[in-house]
């Protein structure tokens, strides 16, 4: 916090920070950012907070399209969440997404905020036909906590914890986290940020062919037209605003 001013906290990511998955489009979505700012302005009255995450984006076009208008926003504390979009591209390379992420979370704690990520849960577990991206996912959350490490950027182990597998923390698409997984990623962030209030309870634990028919269809669909789910779509919170 900066001279009296309140708390601000940015969010930067792709779908699961904008919070697909917890609520649709025409009712508004709600998600893990939204969910860890209702924790922070527990802590902090008078919170503002923004989320400039957008679905369907690549790690590098998260740094690139939303760390330059995190930084003007000032932040006291950042959640940087991406790296999924990238894991599921034919082509994919850990340390250059590890890379991407490093250089939003050098950036911003140099800036002066406290930073938190994630780790990835076994995506083999949640959808059996994604058992041959489980070594992606390895790889990419031992590069995030190195990269993490460098910079003291915390990091909520939600890719180790058991619960991560627990099919009530998913949506129908097995991609996104269901409301009751968004609640468990912000308690999760909110632990390893030691709000006040947090604990571990949010580690306990709680059919192929027509996932593949209805969501990993139109999602190969997408790739071989070159196009993304988050086509025409903006950041959802632009600017810092009080939290109502």
């Amino acid at each position: 916090m900066r001279n009296g001013e309140p708390l601000r906290y940015v969010a930067l990511g792709d779908s699961q920070t904008e919070g697909v998955g917890d609520g649709d489009d025409t009712a508004g979505l709600r998600g893990f950012a939204d969910r860890l700012a209702e924790h922070l302005a527990a802590a902090h009255p008078g919170l503002l907070y923004a989320n400039l995450a957008v679905r369907g984006r690549l790690a590098g076009q998260v740094r690139s399209g939303q760390l330059g208008p995190a930084l003007e926003l000032r932040p006291d504390v950042a959640t940087v969440v991406a790296g999924v979009n990238d894991v599921l591209r034919p082509r994919f390379d850990a340390a250059e997404v590890a890379g991407e992420l490093e250089e939003m979370f050098a950036a911003l704690t140099g800036a002066g905020a406290r930073v938190a990520t994630v780790t990835f849960p076994d995506v083999g577990r949640i959808a059996p036909l994604a058992r041959p991206l489980r070594p992606r996912v390895a790889e990419l959350n031992a590069r995030v906590r190195a990269a993490a490490a460098r910079h003291g950027v915390v990091v909520a182990e939600t890719g180790l914890a058991a619960v991560g597998a627990d099919p009530r923390l998913w949506s129908t698409d097995r991609l996104h986290a269901s409301p009751l997984g968004h609640a468990r990623i912000a308690a999760a962030l909110a632990e390893a940020l030691a709000l006040p209030g947090s604990d571990d309870a949010w580690r306990a634990v709680a059919a192929e062919v027509g996932w593949a028919a209805g969501f990993l269809g139109p999602w190969l669909g997408r790739r071989l037209r070159g196009t993304s789910s988050g086509d025409g779509r903006t950041a959802k919170r632009p600017q810092p605003l009080p939290l109502v």
